[in-house]
């Protein structure tokens, strides 16, 4: 099955029946090259003219004496390159949002423009063969000017809020981290299925609400305010963590199955898409909840 989240759906993340991920070389009748059903990163098959009995014993002895090769050395990508990658780019975001906060308070219409632009360099980032990081940074600093300028109008609004926002979603990063860790969640085809499927309803829902609030003058289906937007919001954060379980999900089997080493780009990318998400929606949920 593929995924559809446009990031990763044209980089092979996403392969497999039970589980969205890299597979080994030939695994279920794929071929070594990234066929149907196979590891597109995974390594081309052995030179058969590479006979190792035709090397002589001095040979064969520094084969075996010689270190393994490690990830790094091969440009593969490894837990820590997804580490420092997703540190720059949420160091990126938070820059950006100091900025928006100290330079530009109050000035909503800066903050929406930020966020047009943002979501132009996500979409072109998405549908790109391989991850830019100038495309990805960019969309870091832009998006964290948005968030600078609305958190301090929120924290205006409802004192010590973006706080709030922010450590919750830390707490919803590490319970999901350590849920997927342990095993209780497992990223299944039909997981996924079901995970997309609230989605895409969850972000019609919302299009409509715009669209009765803009040209209606009202919140009109009432999913930004009283009991029915506390349900949206929470519907909102269960659906942001299960993004980071996909990402995760990806993560894993990216290093397992040997990605490129720049792939750690985007995972960053992704990381960063689900806790931005989070973090609005938590944003939103303690506005209602004090308001």
């Amino acid at each position: 099955m593929r995924s559809s989240n446009p990031v990763f759906s044209r980089r092979g993340f996403t392969r497999g029946n039970d589980y969205a991920g890299f597979e080994t070389a030939g695994a279920r009748g794929g071929t070594p090259y990234g066929g149907a059903g196979g590891n597109p990163y995974a390594q081309a098959p052995r030179n058969p003219y590479d006979d190792p009995r035709s090397r002589s014993d001095q040979q064969l002895e520094e084969m075996y004496a010689a270190p393994a090769a490690s990830p790094a050395q091969t440009g593969r990508m490894t837990i820590d390159d997804v580490v420092t990658r997703t540190g720059i780019t949420l160091t990126t975001v938070a820059v950006g949002a100091v900025l928006g906060w100290v330079a530009l308070p109050d000035n909503y219409g800066l903050a929406v423009g930020a966020a047009l632009i943002a979501f132009v360099l996500a979409m072109v980032q998405a549908f790109k063969r391989t991850p830019v990081p100038a495309l990805i940074l960019g969309y870091a600093a832009f998006e964290g000017v948005f968030l600078g300028v609305l958190s301090r109008i929120y924290n205006e609004a409802w004192q010590g809020a973006p706080v709030q926002a922010v450590l919750g979603t830390m707490a919803v990063f590490a319970g999901m981290l350590v849920a997927y860790r342990a095993r209780i969640i497992r990223v299944t085809a039909r997981y996924q299925r079901i995970g997309m499927a609230v989605a895409i309803g969850f972000v019609l829902a919302m299009v409509v609400n715009l669209l009765f609030a803009a040209f209606g003058g009202s919140d009109t289906l009432g999913l930004r305010t009283g009991a029915l937007g506390i349900v949206f919001c929470l519907l909102g954060i269960g659906l942001g963590a299960f993004f980071l379980s996909l990402d995760f999900k990806r993560v894993e089997d990216g290093i397992r199955g040997g990605a490129p080493r720049q792939e750690s780009w985007l995972a960053a990318f992704g990381l960063t898409l689900s806790l931005v998400w989070i973090y609005l929606e938590l944003l939103r949920l303690i506005a209602i909840l004090r308001d």
